[in-house]
């Protein structure tokens, strides 16, 4: 039996779907994905409005631009919504770690999960947040060591992060930028950490900050972002695209439900700098005390 009609135009219509949030999450204007896939951005426009009956081949090449896995651009309903990080973890355990974890789910026992190390504070949001600004001042305030990831991921591999993404693609990137956290770990000392604004897109990442850091999302309006992006003067990778702010907002909302499992956010928008670093403060004075009695450190006077 085949599908009706009416099935499989809902079945390129989620397909589009799928493929524009994807896009989105990575950060990649229509005319990026395209010009990285080597399918033409008509092409890519009729893919992303359920109009485009994709060959499997064609949609190998966009999942392969993206650095994405093909099958999370299939329609599907997904069992849960951690499960990417679950089949990601999975991919890279051992087998005797995949034996354990069956067994568990089987109903074993299991010892209780250890507490991931604290690490301090972890700053998410979209370009233009405040990250930066906000967090050196976080960190001269509390007295810890700033740290931007993504210059780290810079320092390690000798190239700019345009160059890395320019030789490696996405996926080669984001094996990079999880392969800096785990070395910043290694470090066992407290920082304010600044965070890409597509972390969120990578699960077993995004799962290590929100498990060893106090995670604040940095929130904005569109226009707010866009304005702190120009005058920093860098738009990538919407550079010279008429339909940025379009772009943008397709970016925020693709991304808001990965931000929103932040512990805590801090809204900035229409606020002075001094005023959205006050605000931060207030958003962390409960978990400096928290952690400062649950593991000894020294209390910060704020």
């Amino acid at each position: 039996m085949t599908d009706s009609p009416d099935a499989e135009s809902r079945f390129l219509e989620q397909l589009g779907q799928r493929v524009r949030t994807m896009r989105a999450l990575r950060g990649m204007s229509r005319k990026v994905l395209a010009k990285v896939s080597g399918i033409s951005e008509r092409y890519i426009a009729q893919l992303e409005s359920g109009k485009g009956n994709v060959s499997i081949v064609l949609l190998r090449r966009v999942s392969d631009a993206m650095g994405a896995h093909l099958e999370d651009l299939l329609p599907s309903a997904d069992p849960t919504p951690d499960w990417q990080m679950f089949r990601d973890l999975l991919r890279k355990a051992t087998p005797a770690q995949v034996a354990q974890a069956k067994d568990l789910l089987a109903g074993g026992s299991a010892s209780a999960p250890r507490r991931a190390p604290f690490c301090g504070i972890a700053l998410i949001g979209l370009r233009g947040a405040g990250k930066s600004t906000l967090g050196r001042m976080l960190a001269k305030k509390v007295g810890w060591s700033f740290v931007e990831l993504n210059k780290e991921i810079e320092q390690q591999n000798g190239l700019s992060v345009a160059e890395i993404i320019a030789l490696y693609g996405q996926e080669g990137f984001r094996r990079m930028e999880q392969a800096a956290l785990q070395q910043l770990l290694a470090r066992h000392e407290l920082m304010v950490l600044a965070t890409g604004g597509g972390i969120v897109s990578e699960p077993l990442t995004f799962d290590q900050i929100l498990s060893s850091f106090y995670t604040i999302w940095l929130k904005a309006e569109p226009e707010e972002h866009m304005a702190r992006v120009r005058r920093q003067g860098d738009l990538r990778p919407m550079a010279d695209d008429r339909s940025a702010m379009a772009e943008l907002r397709n970016i925020l909302l693709s991304r808001e439900p990965l931000y929103a499992r932040a512990t805590a956010v801090v809204d900035t928008a229409g606020l002075s700098v001094d005023a959205a670093a006050a605000r931060l403060v207030d958003a962390v004075r409960p978990v400096l005390q928290n952690e400062a009695r649950s593991f000894g450190l020294r209390s910060v006077a704020l």
